[in-house]
């Protein structure tokens, strides 16, 4: 699979989403991510993410992280929210909760963090990723997931 076929998103595992993430241009993404099937891809990605959630390296972390996805066709963004307590990953597609860290990105940004195709704290030293609240929690984010390499 070379081309970015999000129909086909759902078929396919963590290792497959990042190697069509990496080899699909940024310009590509951008356009997939601006309509109709951005709905699915987003909420495919975080339905994912409580399987891929490693409690073994949570420890005792429990905390609420919002991810604002920036670039929706309406113009506006999409705020899932993420609830990590007790050794377990929730996902809520609307935030009930007030956020330890809140993270904003477009939705090029958002593909390459999920998928390990870019490293947050360069985004965020570059404005491609604005973090504000727990800035340990956002450092550490990462290691939280098995985030697929493609």
């Amino acid at each position: 699979m070379t081309d970015f076929d999000p129909a086909n998103f759902a078929n396919v595992g963590p290792k497959e989403f990042a190697q069509l993430v990496k080899s699909t241009p940024d310009d590509k993404i951008a356009e997939v991510m601006s309509g109709d099937l951005r709905g699915k891809i987003l909420a495919e990605v975080f339905n994912r993410m409580p399987q891929l959630f490693r409690a073994d390296r949570a420890g005792s972390t429990n905390a609420v992280i919002h991810w604002s996805i920036t670039g929706r066709p309406d113009g506006g963004t999409d705020t899932y929210e993420v609830v990590i307590a007790d050794g377990t990953c929730t996902v809520n597609e609307t935030p009930q909760h007030d956020p330890k860290l809140s993270l904003t990105m477009g939705p090029v940004e958002f593909l390459k963090i999920i998928s390990g195709g870019a490293n947050p704290v360069m985004m965020f030293m570059t404005g491609k990723l604005k973090a504000k609240g727990d800035l340990g929690l956002a450092a550490n984010i990462a290691n939280l997931f098995d985030i697929p390499k493609a």
